[in-house]
């Protein structure tokens, strides 16, 4: 029990997250959306698009708080979701 061969590690939670290997900043992401990058960050994108419409139309009625927050919002989605098409571009992903 608990030697350097036993396979009595905890599985569960605790092996889907770390499944699989990421390197370095990678790890953030979470695993579902880590093998599904192309699509994450489609998703990211398309949503970051409509929360940036959200704060123009914020913007065109003088809501000056919600326009910031909604802009900012789709500025993110937008980077994160360029940032997982950058990896899922790169051949990272894949190996």
């Amino acid at each position: 029990m608990n030697g350097p061969d036993d396979n009595s590690t905890a599985g569960g939670l605790r092996k889907w997250w770390f499944y699989p290997p990421r390197p370095g900043l990678q790890r953030l992401i979470n695993p579902w959306e880590y093998r599904h990058l192309r699509f994450s960050g489609a998703i990211r994108i398309f949503g970051g698009c409509i929360a940036a419409g959200a704060g123009i139309i914020c913007l065109g009625y003088s809501a000056w708080g919600w326009a910031t927050f909604f802009l900012v919002l789709g500025a993110l989605n937008l980077a994160g979701g360029g940032w997982y098409l950058s990896i899922d571009g790169s051949g990272a992903a894949g190996t």
